[in-house]
Protein backbone atom coordinates (compact mmCIF):
# COMPACT_ATOMS: atom_id res chain seq x y z
CA UNK A 1 0.00 0.00 0.00
CA UNK A 2 1.31 3.21 -1.46
CA UNK A 3 0.76 6.62 1.61
CA UNK A 4 2.23 9.27 0.09
CA UNK A 5 3.30 12.00 3.08
CA UNK A 6 1.79 9.60 5.52
CA UNK A 7 1.72 10.23 9.59
CA UNK A 8 2.37 6.90 11.70
CA UNK A 9 1.83 7.10 15.56
CA UNK A 10 1.93 3.91 17.79
CA UNK A 11 0.87 5.61 20.84
CA UNK A 12 -3.21 4.88 21.21
CA UNK A 13 -3.46 6.78 24.71
CA UNK A 14 -5.91 9.08 23.23
CA UNK A 15 -7.52 6.19 21.88
CA UNK A 16 -7.92 3.90 24.62
CA UNK A 17 -11.13 1.85 23.42
CA UNK A 18 -8.87 0.76 20.68
CA UNK A 19 -6.38 -1.16 22.95
CA UNK A 20 -9.47 -3.54 23.27
CA UNK A 21 -9.41 -3.67 18.91
CA UNK A 22 -6.18 -4.40 18.34
CA UNK A 23 -4.79 -1.24 17.81
CA UNK A 24 -1.59 -1.48 15.09
CA UNK A 25 -1.10 1.94 14.04
CA UNK A 26 -2.84 5.54 12.86
CA UNK A 27 -2.58 6.79 9.49
CA UNK A 28 -3.12 9.83 7.89
CA UNK A 29 -2.93 10.86 4.33
CA UNK A 30 -3.62 14.19 2.07
CA UNK A 31 -5.28 11.84 -0.26
CA UNK A 32 -8.16 11.53 2.33
CA UNK A 33 -7.80 15.15 3.56
CA UNK A 34 -9.48 15.24 7.65
CA UNK A 35 -9.78 11.24 7.66
CA UNK A 36 -7.67 9.08 10.20
CA UNK A 37 -7.07 5.73 9.69
CA UNK A 38 -7.05 3.59 12.69
CA UNK A 39 -5.40 0.39 11.63
CA UNK A 40 -6.56 -3.14 13.89
CA UNK A 41 -6.04 -7.06 13.78
CA UNK A 42 -9.09 -8.75 14.30
CA UNK A 43 -9.21 -11.86 15.51
CA UNK A 44 -12.39 -12.76 14.13
CA UNK A 45 -14.45 -11.40 10.81
CA UNK A 46 -17.55 -13.30 11.43
CA UNK A 47 -20.39 -11.44 13.65
CA UNK A 48 -23.06 -14.29 14.72
CA UNK A 49 -26.61 -12.72 15.10
CA UNK A 50 -28.52 -13.56 18.36
CA UNK A 51 -31.02 -16.94 18.15
CA UNK A 52 -33.79 -15.04 18.13
CA UNK A 53 -33.57 -12.70 15.20
CA UNK A 54 -36.09 -12.31 12.77
CA UNK A 55 -33.36 -11.36 9.57
CA UNK A 56 -33.02 -14.12 6.51
CA UNK A 57 -29.06 -14.62 7.38
CA UNK A 58 -27.35 -15.54 10.54
CA UNK A 59 -23.98 -13.93 10.11
CA UNK A 60 -22.30 -10.30 9.24
CA UNK A 61 -18.72 -9.24 8.24
CA UNK A 62 -18.10 -5.45 9.38
CA UNK A 63 -14.67 -4.29 7.47
CA UNK A 64 -14.49 -1.05 8.93
CA UNK A 65 -15.87 0.70 12.11
CA UNK A 66 -16.99 4.06 11.61
CA UNK A 67 -17.79 5.70 7.82
CA UNK A 68 -16.55 8.42 5.92
CA UNK A 69 -20.24 8.44 3.93
CA UNK A 70 -21.60 11.03 6.95
CA UNK A 71 -24.56 10.00 6.86
CA UNK A 72 -26.84 12.39 9.87
CA UNK A 73 -28.90 9.72 9.97
CA UNK A 74 -26.72 6.70 10.45
CA UNK A 75 -27.53 3.97 13.14
CA UNK A 76 -24.52 2.82 13.22
CA UNK A 77 -22.80 5.85 15.00
CA UNK A 78 -22.97 5.05 18.44
CA UNK A 79 -20.67 1.90 18.01
CA UNK A 80 -18.15 4.61 17.90
CA UNK A 81 -18.55 5.26 21.68
CA UNK A 82 -17.59 1.59 22.65
CA UNK A 83 -14.04 3.24 21.10
CA UNK A 84 -14.08 6.02 23.21
CA UNK A 85 -14.95 7.60 19.76
CA UNK A 86 -17.98 9.97 19.49
CA UNK A 87 -20.58 9.62 17.69
CA UNK A 88 -20.68 12.48 15.53
CA UNK A 89 -17.55 13.92 14.01
CA UNK A 90 -15.55 11.27 14.88
CA UNK A 91 -17.60 8.30 13.42
CA UNK A 92 -17.20 10.32 9.91
CA UNK A 93 -13.68 11.10 10.02
CA UNK A 94 -11.76 8.76 12.81
CA UNK A 95 -11.86 5.06 10.67
CA UNK A 96 -10.87 1.97 11.99
CA UNK A 97 -9.86 -0.69 9.09
CA UNK A 98 -9.39 -4.70 9.94
CA UNK A 99 -6.58 -5.03 7.56
CA UNK A 100 -6.72 -8.41 8.08
CA UNK A 101 -10.01 -9.42 7.82
CA UNK A 102 -9.81 -11.35 4.96
CA UNK A 103 -7.56 -13.51 6.28
CA UNK A 104 -9.22 -14.46 9.15
CA UNK A 105 -12.28 -15.29 7.37
CA UNK A 106 -10.75 -17.38 5.17
CA UNK A 107 -9.26 -19.17 8.27
CA UNK A 108 -13.24 -19.09 10.03
CA UNK A 109 -14.78 -20.67 6.92
CA UNK A 110 -12.27 -23.29 6.92
CA UNK A 111 -13.66 -24.83 9.72
CA UNK A 112 -15.26 -28.45 9.76
CA UNK A 113 -17.88 -26.55 11.81
CA UNK A 114 -18.62 -23.98 9.45
CA UNK A 115 -22.11 -24.94 7.76
CA UNK A 116 -21.79 -22.30 4.97
CA UNK A 117 -25.00 -19.98 6.13
CA UNK A 118 -25.43 -16.97 4.27
CA UNK A 119 -23.43 -14.06 4.82
CA UNK A 120 -24.44 -10.38 4.81
CA UNK A 121 -22.18 -7.55 4.44
CA UNK A 122 -23.22 -3.97 4.82
CA UNK A 123 -25.42 -4.27 8.01
CA UNK A 124 -23.14 -1.73 10.28
CA UNK A 125 -20.92 0.43 8.22
CA UNK A 126 -20.46 0.62 4.24
CA UNK A 127 -18.03 -2.13 2.82
CA UNK A 128 -17.36 -0.01 -0.23
CA UNK A 129 -16.80 3.18 1.41
CA UNK A 130 -14.23 5.30 -0.06
CA UNK A 131 -11.56 3.89 2.20
CA UNK A 132 -12.36 0.40 0.64
CA UNK A 133 -10.23 2.14 -2.84
CA UNK A 134 -6.61 2.13 -1.07
CA UNK A 135 -7.38 -1.23 1.53
CA UNK A 136 -9.29 -3.31 -1.34
CA UNK A 137 -10.59 -5.55 1.57
CA UNK A 138 -13.21 -6.72 0.00
CA UNK A 139 -11.86 -8.55 -2.86
CA UNK A 140 -10.03 -10.68 -0.70
CA UNK A 141 -13.43 -11.40 1.52
CA UNK A 142 -15.76 -12.03 -1.79
CA UNK A 143 -13.22 -14.53 -2.78
CA UNK A 144 -12.95 -16.02 0.58
CA UNK A 145 -16.55 -16.64 0.67
CA UNK A 146 -16.90 -18.06 -2.57
CA UNK A 147 -14.11 -19.99 -2.08
CA UNK A 148 -16.41 -21.91 0.59
CA UNK A 149 -19.18 -21.75 -0.77
CA UNK A 150 -20.78 -19.48 1.40
CA UNK A 151 -23.43 -17.20 -0.22
CA UNK A 152 -23.20 -13.70 0.51
CA UNK A 153 -25.53 -10.49 0.22
CA UNK A 154 -24.34 -6.77 -0.40
CA UNK A 155 -25.78 -3.62 0.95
CA UNK A 156 -24.37 -0.49 -0.09
CA UNK A 157 -24.17 3.27 -1.30
CA UNK A 158 -20.82 3.01 -2.34
CA UNK A 159 -19.95 2.96 -6.17
CA UNK A 160 -16.27 1.47 -5.72
CA UNK A 161 -18.64 -1.69 -6.02
CA UNK A 162 -18.22 -1.21 -9.76
CA UNK A 163 -14.53 -1.92 -9.04
CA UNK A 164 -15.57 -5.34 -8.20
CA UNK A 165 -18.16 -6.40 -10.30
CA UNK A 166 -16.35 -8.71 -12.64
CA UNK A 167 -15.25 -10.72 -9.33
CA UNK A 168 -18.80 -10.48 -8.27
CA UNK A 169 -19.92 -12.14 -11.35
CA UNK A 170 -17.87 -15.04 -11.15
CA UNK A 171 -18.51 -15.54 -7.22
CA UNK A 172 -22.40 -15.48 -8.04
CA UNK A 173 -22.33 -18.85 -10.64
CA UNK A 174 -20.54 -20.49 -7.93
CA UNK A 175 -22.98 -19.38 -4.91
CA UNK A 176 -25.69 -17.28 -4.58
CA UNK A 177 -24.86 -13.49 -4.14
CA UNK A 178 -27.76 -10.66 -4.12
CA UNK A 179 -26.69 -7.17 -3.81
CA UNK A 180 -28.65 -4.41 -2.35
CA UNK A 181 -28.23 -0.31 -3.31
CA UNK A 182 -29.19 2.47 -1.05
CA UNK A 183 -31.05 5.74 -2.30
CA UNK A 184 -33.07 7.71 0.00
CA UNK A 185 -32.41 11.41 -1.63
CA UNK A 186 -32.86 12.66 -5.41
CA UNK A 187 -32.33 16.67 -4.62
CA UNK A 188 -28.74 17.47 -4.77
CA UNK A 189 -28.50 20.37 -1.94
CA UNK A 190 -30.52 17.93 0.68
CA UNK A 191 -27.86 14.72 -0.48
CA UNK A 192 -25.10 17.19 0.27
CA UNK A 193 -26.42 18.12 3.32
CA UNK A 194 -27.34 14.73 4.90
CA UNK A 195 -25.43 12.13 2.95
CA UNK A 196 -21.96 14.43 2.37
CA UNK A 197 -19.49 11.29 1.61
CA UNK A 198 -21.79 9.21 -0.44
CA UNK A 199 -21.37 9.18 -4.12
CA UNK A 200 -24.38 11.50 -5.90
CA UNK A 201 -27.78 9.52 -6.19
CA UNK A 202 -27.05 9.24 -10.00
CA UNK A 203 -24.02 7.70 -9.61
CA UNK A 204 -25.60 4.88 -7.64
CA UNK A 205 -28.58 4.83 -10.28
CA UNK A 206 -25.76 4.14 -12.59
CA UNK A 207 -24.50 1.59 -10.41
CA UNK A 208 -27.90 0.07 -10.39
CA UNK A 209 -28.21 -0.13 -14.34
CA UNK A 210 -24.32 -1.84 -13.88
CA UNK A 211 -25.19 -4.39 -11.66
CA UNK A 212 -28.68 -5.25 -13.60
CA UNK A 213 -27.14 -5.26 -16.93
CA UNK A 214 -24.56 -8.01 -15.92
CA UNK A 215 -27.05 -10.28 -14.19
CA UNK A 216 -27.83 -9.17 -10.85
CA UNK A 217 -31.63 -8.37 -9.32
CA UNK A 218 -31.39 -5.41 -7.44
CA UNK A 219 -32.95 -4.39 -4.65
CA UNK A 220 -33.15 -0.63 -3.60
CA UNK A 221 -33.31 0.68 -0.42
CA UNK A 222 -35.29 4.12 -0.13
CA UNK A 223 -34.39 4.44 3.56
CA UNK A 224 -34.51 6.21 5.06
CA UNK A 225 -37.66 8.02 4.05
CA UNK A 226 -37.59 11.30 6.03
CA UNK A 227 -40.52 12.74 7.26
CA UNK A 228 -41.61 16.47 6.11
CA UNK A 229 -38.46 16.57 3.60
CA UNK A 230 -38.33 13.50 1.42
CA UNK A 231 -42.04 11.86 2.33
CA UNK A 232 -43.85 13.57 -0.74
CA UNK A 233 -45.87 11.95 -3.44
CA UNK A 234 -43.42 14.23 -5.70
CA UNK A 235 -40.42 13.27 -4.57
CA UNK A 236 -41.25 9.61 -4.01
CA UNK A 237 -42.85 8.81 -7.57
CA UNK A 238 -39.88 10.68 -9.46
CA UNK A 239 -37.35 8.56 -7.17
CA UNK A 240 -39.34 5.35 -7.70
CA UNK A 241 -39.46 6.20 -11.54
CA UNK A 242 -35.95 6.67 -11.43
CA UNK A 243 -34.68 3.45 -9.74
CA UNK A 244 -37.17 1.60 -12.12
CA UNK A 245 -35.70 3.32 -14.93
CA UNK A 246 -32.23 2.26 -14.10
CA UNK A 247 -33.25 -1.36 -14.01
CA UNK A 248 -34.01 -2.26 -10.39
CA UNK A 249 -35.84 -5.21 -9.51
CA UNK A 250 -37.74 -4.14 -6.23
CA UNK A 251 -37.40 -1.72 -3.77
CA UNK A 252 -38.68 -1.07 -0.11
CA UNK A 253 -38.86 2.74 1.93
CA UNK A 254 -38.83 2.85 5.72
CA UNK A 255 -39.15 6.02 7.88
CA UNK A 256 -36.04 7.28 9.64
CA UNK A 257 -35.61 5.54 13.23
CA UNK A 258 -33.15 7.72 15.38
CA UNK A 259 -31.98 5.56 18.03
CA UNK A 260 -29.69 6.58 20.44
CA UNK A 261 -26.69 9.54 20.14
CA UNK A 262 -27.79 8.98 16.09
CA UNK A 263 -30.86 11.22 17.50
CA UNK A 264 -28.81 14.21 19.00
CA UNK A 265 -26.74 14.50 15.69
CA UNK A 266 -29.81 14.84 13.29
CA UNK A 267 -31.59 17.15 15.36
CA UNK A 268 -28.75 19.33 15.80
CA UNK A 269 -28.60 18.80 11.90
CA UNK A 270 -32.33 20.01 11.53
CA UNK A 271 -32.43 22.70 13.76
CA UNK A 272 -29.53 24.45 11.71
CA UNK A 273 -31.36 23.13 7.87
CA UNK A 274 -35.11 23.32 8.77
CA UNK A 275 -35.67 25.12 11.87
CA UNK A 276 -38.79 25.31 11.28
CA UNK A 277 -39.49 21.43 11.02
CA UNK A 278 -37.83 20.62 14.42
CA UNK A 279 -41.44 20.83 16.86
CA UNK A 280 -43.10 18.36 14.56
CA UNK A 281 -39.84 15.84 14.44
CA UNK A 282 -40.04 16.60 18.25
CA UNK A 283 -43.90 15.36 18.24
CA UNK A 284 -43.78 12.88 15.45
CA UNK A 285 -40.83 10.78 17.63
CA UNK A 286 -41.74 11.89 21.16
CA UNK A 287 -38.88 10.48 23.26
CA UNK A 288 -38.54 7.33 21.05
CA UNK A 289 -36.53 6.16 18.04
CA UNK A 290 -39.84 5.73 15.98
CA UNK A 291 -42.26 7.86 14.60
CA UNK A 292 -45.67 7.24 15.49
CA UNK A 293 -47.64 4.18 14.23
CA UNK A 294 -49.79 6.79 12.58
CA UNK A 295 -47.35 8.23 10.18
CA UNK A 296 -46.04 4.74 9.25
CA UNK A 297 -49.24 4.02 8.58
CA UNK A 298 -49.86 7.13 6.26
CA UNK A 299 -46.63 6.19 4.35
CA UNK A 300 -47.07 3.03 3.86
CA UNK A 301 -50.87 3.76 2.24
CA UNK A 302 -48.97 6.55 0.04
CA UNK A 303 -45.50 4.39 -0.81
CA UNK A 304 -47.70 0.94 -1.46
CA UNK A 305 -49.19 2.24 -4.54
CA UNK A 306 -46.01 3.99 -5.92
CA UNK A 307 -43.88 1.21 -5.97
CA UNK A 308 -46.87 -1.41 -8.00
CA UNK A 309 -46.86 1.77 -10.65
CA UNK A 310 -43.07 1.44 -11.45
CA UNK A 311 -43.71 -2.16 -10.89
CA UNK A 312 -40.95 -2.28 -8.00
CA UNK A 313 -42.75 -5.05 -5.84
CA UNK A 314 -41.30 -7.88 -4.82
CA UNK A 315 -43.19 -11.29 -5.05
CA UNK A 316 -46.54 -9.16 -3.81
CA UNK A 317 -44.32 -8.36 -0.33
CA UNK A 318 -45.38 -5.12 1.43
CA UNK A 319 -44.38 -2.15 -0.15
CA UNK A 320 -42.97 -0.17 3.10
CA UNK A 321 -41.98 -1.33 6.14
CA UNK A 322 -43.53 -0.78 9.72
CA UNK A 323 -43.12 1.53 11.65
CA UNK A 324 -40.63 -0.30 14.10
CA UNK A 325 -38.11 -2.58 11.96
CA UNK A 326 -35.93 -5.38 13.65
CA UNK A 327 -33.55 -4.70 16.31
CA UNK A 328 -30.88 -7.46 15.79
CA UNK A 329 -27.62 -7.13 17.48
CA UNK A 330 -24.02 -8.86 17.58
CA UNK A 331 -22.00 -8.98 20.63
CA UNK A 332 -21.76 -6.00 23.01
CA UNK A 333 -19.34 -3.88 21.07
CA UNK A 334 -21.04 -4.15 17.78
CA UNK A 335 -24.87 -3.42 17.94
CA UNK A 336 -26.39 -3.07 14.27
CA UNK A 337 -29.17 -2.87 12.74
CA UNK A 338 -30.14 -3.65 8.63
CA UNK A 339 -31.86 -0.43 7.84
CA UNK A 340 -31.25 3.02 9.13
Amino acid sequence: MRWQNQTLDADDGALPGLSRAGFVRTVETPEFEGITFHEVLCKSALNKMPENSTLPFQWTINPMRGCSHACRYCFARPTHEYLDLDAGRDFDAQIVVKTNIAAVLRRELGRKSWQRDPVALGTNTDPYQRAEGRYRLMPGIIRALTDSGTPFSILTKGTLLRRDLPLLTLAAREVPVSVAVSIAILDPELHRGLESGTPAPRARLDMVRALTDAGFAVHVMVAPVLPYLTDSRAHLDELFGAIAAAGAASAVAFPMHLRGSTRGWFLGWLAEAHPALLRRYRQLYGRGAYVTPEYAAWLRERVTPLLERHDLTRNGESAAAPARGPEPHERADTQLALFA
